[in-house]
């Protein structure tokens, strides 16, 4: 059996490692050597990208902020839905993975990131949403595992009621919140309520109609855009 050939190693803020790898045209990232996600499984953080987008598809000037770029999945679909008039932020801590998603010949995301409607940030996205105020239609996170299962401690602090409640500020009248999760965390959706989000909990497969369960908490303020 072909193993996985190693193509890029980085250090990450907090001294771990996250690598790429290769295996017949597919590709995965690690941190520490453990799997964090794969080009083979994407179908979750494309519905990501539809249930963020869905109410601002015919919204003229809609922003959408989208934190984590991953292999580029959410980006791909975000930009299908939304204008020729729209601005997607994307915002992305690590260098490495701006880098290899621009690599045309990793054929990831490069053509999604030179999109003109795309602002690339190398940032954390929590600093983004902490600036901003009324900024943004949608708000995308796909930082992490999850509320729970953190691979970088410090992605606590946009799980956490007060990373939660500078995301509703940072959110345009009628504005949603989407979020990435590997488990269903109920304790969570408890937390999303009480900073005044009205919270749906959507699943869906990993890989189309099979995989594992993913999860998306999707929350939504009132007003009118």
């Amino acid at each position: 059996m072909k193993k996985w050939t190693p193509i890029d190693i980085a250090r990450m803020p907090d001294g771990k490692t996250i690598s790429l790898s290769e295996h017949d045209g597919d590709y995965s990232v690690r941190v520490d050597g453990a799997n964090l996600m794969s080009t083979r499984k994407h179908a979750s953080e494309e519905k990501l990208a539809e249930l963020a987008c869905a109410h601002v598809s015919g919204i003229r000037g809609a922003r959408v902020l989208i934190g984590g770029l991953g292999f580029g999945f959410t980006l791909k679909a975000a930009l299908s839905v939304l204008g020729g008039d729209a601005t997607v932020v994307m915002a992305e801590i690590l260098a490495a993975v701006i880098a290899w998603n621009r690599n045309p010949s990793f054929n990831l995301a490069a053509r999604a990131m030179a999109d003109p409607r795309v602002i690339v940030l190398q940032r954390d996205v929590a600093d983004v949403i902490h600036e901003a105020q009324g900024s943004f239609d949608s708000i995308i996170i796909d930082v992490d595992n999850g509320p729970s299962a953190l691979s970088t401690e410090s992605n606590h602090r946009l799980y956490d009621a007060k990373g939660l409640r500078l995301m509703r500020t940072a959110l345009r009248p009628g504005g949603c919140v989407a979020i990435w999760s590997a488990a269903p965390e109920p304790a969570f959706e408890k937390v999303m309520a009480r900073a005044g989000f009205a919270v749906d909990l959507q699943r869906c497969r990993a890989h189309g109609n099979s995989g594992g369960w993913h999860f998306i908490f999707v929350g939504r303020v009132g007003g009118a855009r």
